[in-house]
């Protein structure tokens, strides 16, 4: 796969600020609005909190979705997350979104990492035929 088209998916989660990930809770799906993305070393990321029931949903099932809709188009991500415990990646996403120093630390042992693993981005809408990324 190309970088740029890893890229394209990068910039259009960061460009929208706010995405909607969706897990498996016990059979039952369940979205929340997420705003962290990181690109590093040719890997997409996202963070949480192990202490979130997102974190344990994860965990049960890796497999997730994530929509994200700017103006006409949106993005769907199919992928299955992949936790990272690299200090460098948690200290990156902490510099990128300063904000969460609040709340977390590398050293923490909450801040929790994920990457895309196996994705497969669909970028859609009603104008144009849907394009396919995978990474």
């Amino acid at each position: 796969m190309e970088a740029k088209g890893i890229e394209k998916v990068y910039n259009y989660l960061n460009d929208a600020q706010t995405y909607y990930l969706a897990t498996v809770d016990d059979g039952k799906p369940r979205v929340r609005p997420f705003g962290t993305i990181l690109l590093d070393d040719g890997k997409l990321y996202i963070q949480t909190g192990k202490v979130k029931d997102v974190s344990k949903q994860i965990a049960a099932c890796p497999y997730a979705e994530i929509c994200a809709c700017m103006g006409p188009t949106w993005l769907r991500i199919q992928a299955e997350l992949v936790e990272d415990d690299n200090r460098e990646v948690k200290v990156k996403m902490l510099d990128k979104l300063p904000s969460l120093k609040a709340m977390y630390s590398p050293d923490d042992g909450n801040m929790q990492m994920f990457y895309l693993k196996d994705a497969t981005a669909t970028f859609s809408s009603f104008t144009a035929e849907p394009e396919v990324i995978q990474f």
